[in-house]
């Protein structure tokens, strides 16, 4: 995946409803170049679907966590871009302190959190990581 694909994602993320122009317009690039693209991701199961998002208390069976990111060097634009382009990444937050970026993850089972966390920890550029499973909101 290059940066295009990975915007094409993040757009996705978005809003998963915009047609193929408004995504052409909105990378400024043609309509074909979208729609191979999305060929492309949805053949090598990049994406394997597109879906509503829901408020969090209408889906109280998913589970969701937060992962701390700590970058190497300065890697920071190039693992924004691999943590936006991972289905388990629901956001993705700059911040300062003993993380360089925070992500939120949601998942439907404990195993697809661990695939997710597998994935994550094979991005190059990310020196650590710390997850915390999200118990409740009270705010």
């Amino acid at each position: 995946m290059d940066e295009l694909d990975h915007q094409l994602i993040a757009l996705l993320r978005q809003n998963a409803r915009l047609s193929v122009a408004d995504l052409a317009h909105k990378l400024k690039v043609s309509r074909g170049t979208v729609t191979n693209r999305l060929r492309k991701l949805e053949d090598s199961q990049v994406i394997v679907g597109y879906t509503v998002r829901l408020k969090p208390e209408a889906e109280p069976e998913r589970i969701r966590a937060w992962m701390g990111v700590q970058v190497e060097g300065n890697q920071t634009r190039r693992v924004i871009a691999s943590l936006l382009g991972e289905p388990g990444v629901s956001s993705l937050h700059d911040t300062n302190g003993r993380w360089d970026l925070l992500a939120e993850l949601e998942v439907g089972s404990m195993n697809e959190l661990s695939q997710v966390l597998e994935r994550v920890r094979l991005i190059p550029g990310i020196r650590a990581t710390e997850t915390s499973l999200h118990l409740a909101t009270y705010r």
